[in-house]
């Protein structure tokens, strides 16, 4: 059974870091892209970041370029987004997918609220 576990969530203040953890399992994760997306309260669920398989490319959506690294252990079949120096509008759920089937696999989300 395909599952995701997202977990690194929280409060944290503007400028600070956190970082986020997806835990893949019932499928061969080295063979897949892995995403990262988020959704706010009363907005669209956008893109944040993608690795690739092979090579390790990566994209991320304009708004967290330079903050945001994404990166993939396919030994322990996890995708972990480090985010620095948080700003107010990265407040969101945060969401791990895999790009199988027509809409993908989610996992439950991840809270992150910044807030002073």
């Amino acid at each position: 059974q395909l599952r995701l576990v997202e977990s690194g969530g929280g409060l944290v203040q503007p400028g600070g870091s956190l970082r986020l953890s997806c835990a893949a399992s019932g499928f061969t994760f080295s063979r897949y892209y892995m995403y990262w997306y988020r959704q706010a309260p009363g907005k669209e669920r956008e893109i944040v970041a993608r690795i690739s398989n092979v090579g390790g490319e990566t994209y991320y959506r304009d708004s967290v370029k330079g903050r945001f690294t994404i990166s993939r252990d396919d030994t322990e079949s996890t995708v972990t987004l480090q985010m620095n120096d948080l700003e107010a509008e990265d407040t969101a759920v945060y969401y791990c997918n895999v790009p199988i089937g027509d809409s993908g696999y989610w996992g439950q989300g991840t809270q992150v609220t910044v807030s002073s």
